[in-house]
C-alpha cells in the first residue's frame, strides 16, 4: 500500500509524519532547535538546524512506520512563511535566516510603499507591505550588510530551503510566496514591477507552483541523508497557515480555522482575491489550486502562554516534573479558578509587535488593571482571554466584510485545553469544533502529496476522504455577553498605549 510523508519546518522544530491513503498516521517524529535574538525587534534560526532536523525525523519516520522508502508515493513540505535565505554562487547560507516574527524592517518597508506607492502596491499584492514579509528583509540586507547582498544569488522560503537540498531545484508554490510581498496573489504569479521597484533581480526568485502540483525528486544524495528513496516526487507543499488550513479541511466557504500555535490565525476560505478595505486580514492565495484564502495574524497566540510559563510558572514546571504532566495542564487548573473576565484584569498579548488588526512593530505586551484581588489564577487566565480576544478580532473583520461563518473548526496547541477553547468559543461567539486527526500542516502537505501522486483526485477529495468533525464546544451566549465588555476594554486599550508603545521602544533603543 502506498504512504504519504509530510514535513512540516517550523519556527519551535520540525515536524515529520508518515500516514496512509486513509489519513491513518503510521508514525511521526520531532526535532527541536533554537531561535536567535541578538538585537531587539531581531528573530533569526540557522538553516542547517531545520536541515539536520529533516534528516533526523524523516529517517525516524521512515523507520517507525515500518515500510520501506520505495512506498512513499509523494512528499509534501510545509514551513514557517516569510522567512529570508540568503544563498551565495555556490548555494552557501550566506547569514543566519531572518524569521516571520522578526520586526527590524519597518523602515524598509516604510520605503518600499513610499517608492511604488500604497495604492499601486495593494494592487499589485493584495496586502500592504508588512514588517514580516520577506521584501523588507532583501532590503534590510542590502542597506544594512551590503557585503554579504553583494553575494546573494538566490532568496530561498525556509521550506524552500530544504526543497533545494532534498531535489536540488530552487522553487516555491503559491500559498507562500504570497507571503513574500513580492507575488501578484490574484494572477498567481511573480509581480515583476514590485521585484523592479525594490532592486531585487528577477532571477533571485524561485519557479512557483501550485502547491500539489510535483516541484522536484529526491536526489540520490538526499535519499543516502534520509533513507528517502530516489526519485520520489516532491511537491510544491504550502505555507504552514495554507497547508495547515488543508489538515484541517478548511477547502470550502464557510468553514473557517481558528490555530493557536506559537502565533494565532484565523483562516477562511474563498473563491475569489477578497481584499479587506482596511487592510487588517492578508489576502493570499490557497494550497487548493486556483482558491485564496484570507487570514488574520497575531504574532503571540501560543507564544504568550509559553512566555507566561517560561517566566512566572517555576513552581508549576517543578509539579509537573515530578507527577509527569504537562505543565500547561496544571497552569489551566489555576486559570479555571478564576471568574471570566478575571475581575478587569486584561492582558494585552503584543509581546513581539502586532499584525492584526494592528500592524505595529512597536506594540508591547501588557497587564492592565491589576488590583490585591488578583492572584496566579487571574494571571493565568488573563493571558488565555487576551488572546482569545485578539483572536476575535479578526472574526470581527470577516463579520463587517460578511464573509460566511458556519463553521469553526480549532486547532493547535489552544485547542488540546478544553478550558482554553471553551474560552475562545466564549469570547468570539462561534461553536468551536475538533476534528480526527490533529497533524496540522504535516497533514495538509502530505495529502497535497498524495493529490500530486495521484492517490487523491483532489485536495477537496483528500480532505473529504480523511477529516471529519470529533467533538465540539458550544458557545454560551451569557459568557459572549458578559465577555463583551472586557473585549470593549481590551479594543480601547490599544489607541490608548499606541504612543506609549513607541515612546518606550525609543528607550530601549
Amino acid at each position: 500500500m502506498p504512504a504519504l510523508l509530510g514535513i512540516d519546518i517550523g519556527t519551535s522544530g520540525t515536524k515529520t509524519i508518515v500516514i496512509d491513503p486513509s489519513g491513518r498516521v503510521l508514525s511521526r517524529s520531532l526535532r527541536e532547535y533554537p531561535l536567535s535574538s541578538p538585537r531587539p525587534l531581531w528573530s533569526e534560526q540557522d538553516p542547517a538546524d531545520w536541515w539536520m532536523a529533516v534528516r533526523e525525523t524523516t529517517a525516524e519516520a521512515l523507520r517507525s512506520a515500518g515500510i520501506e522508502a520505495s512506498e512513499i508515493a509523494g512528499v509534501g513540505l510545509s514551513g514557517q512563511m516569510h522567512g529570508a535565505v540568503f544563498l551565495g554562487e555556490g548555494n552557501e547560507v550566506l547569514r543566519p535566516a531572518i524569521l516571520w516574527n522578526d520586526q527590524r524592517t519597518q523602515a524598509e518597508c516604510d520605503w518600499i510603499t513610499q517608492t511604488i506607492g500604497r495604492d499601486r502596491v495593494v494592487d499589485l499584492i493584495s496586502n500592504p507591505v508588512l514588517t514580516g514579509f520577506t521584501a523588507g528583509k532583501i532590503v534590510w540586507l542590502r542597506s544594512n550588510e551590503p557585503e554579504t547582498f553583494s553575494k546573494v544569488r538566490k532568496v530561498l522560503l525556509p521550506k524552500d530551503y530544504i526543497r533545494l537540498l532534498l531535489t536540488g531545484e530552487y522553487a516555491t508554490e503559491v500559498s507562500d510566496a504570497s507571503g513574500t510581498a513580492l507575488f501578484n496573489v490574484r494572477k498567481r504569479e511573480w509581480a515583476d514591477e514590485m521585484l523592479d521597484g525594490c532592486g531585487i533581480p528577477r532571477n533571485w526568485m524561485p519557479k512557483s507552483y501550485e502547491s500539489c502540483e510535483v516541484s522536484g525528486r529526491i536526489t540520490e544524495a538526499a535519499a543516502r541523508l534520509t533513507g528517502l528513496a530516489a526519485g520520489t516526487p516532491v511537491v510544491g507543499g504550502g505555507g504552514d497557515q495554507a497547508a495547515g488550513a488543508v489538515g484541517n479541511g478548511i477547502v470550502q466557504s464557510g468553514v473557517v480555522s481558528s490555530t493557536v500555535g506559537t502565533s494565532g490565525v484565523v483562516f477562511a476560505f474563498s473563491e475569489s482575491p477578497l481584499v479587506d478595505p482596511g487592510l487588517r486580514l492578508h489576502t493570499f492565495c490557497h494550497a487548493v489550486p486556483d482558491k485564496w484564502h484570507l487570514m488574520g495574524v497575531m504574532l503571540s497566540a501560543g507564544g504568550s502562554l509559553q512566555w507566561y510559563r517560561d517566566t512566572f510558572c517555576q513552581p508549576e514546571r517543578v509539579v509537573a516534573s515530578y507527577t509527569n504532566r504537562d505543565p500547561y495542564e496544571i497552569i489551566c487548573e489555576e486559570a479555571a479558578l478564576a471568574p471570566a473576565g478575571c475581575e478587569g484584569l486584561v492582558f494585552l498579548p503584543y509581546l513581539t509587535g502586532e499584525r492584526t488588526p494592528y500592524p505595529d512593530p512597536l506594540a508591547r505586551g501588557v497587564f492592565f488593571g491589576i488590583t490585591r484581588r488578583h492572584h496566579r489564577g487571574h494571571f493565568a487566565r488573563a493571558v488565555l482571554e487576551g488572546v482569545a480576544f485578539g483572536l476575535k478580532d479578526s472574526f470581527e473583520i470577516m463579520r463587517e466584510m460578511k464573509l460566511p461563518i458556519s463553521q469553526v473548526r480549532a486547532s493547535g496547541g489552544g485547542a488540546r485545553s478544553p478550558l482554553w477553547r471553551q474560552i475562545q468559543a466564549d469570547v468570539t461567539g462561534h461553536e468551536h469544533v475538533t476534528i480526527n486527526v490533529d497533524e496540522g500542516p504535516a497533514l495538509g502537505v502530505a495529502l497535497l502529496a498524495g493529490v500530486g501522486a495521484g492517490i487523491y483526485p483532489s485536495v477537496e477529495a483528500a480532505c473529504g476522504e480523511v477529516i471529519g468533525v470529533a467533538g465540539r464546544t458550544p458557545a454560551s451566549s451569557n459568557a459572549t455577553a458578559a465577555y463583551d465588555g472586557t473585549y470593549q476594554v481590551f479594543r480601547r486599550l490599544y489607541g490608548k498605549l499606541k504612543d506609549e508603545f513607541a515612546a518606550v521602544a525609543g528607550l530601549v533603543g
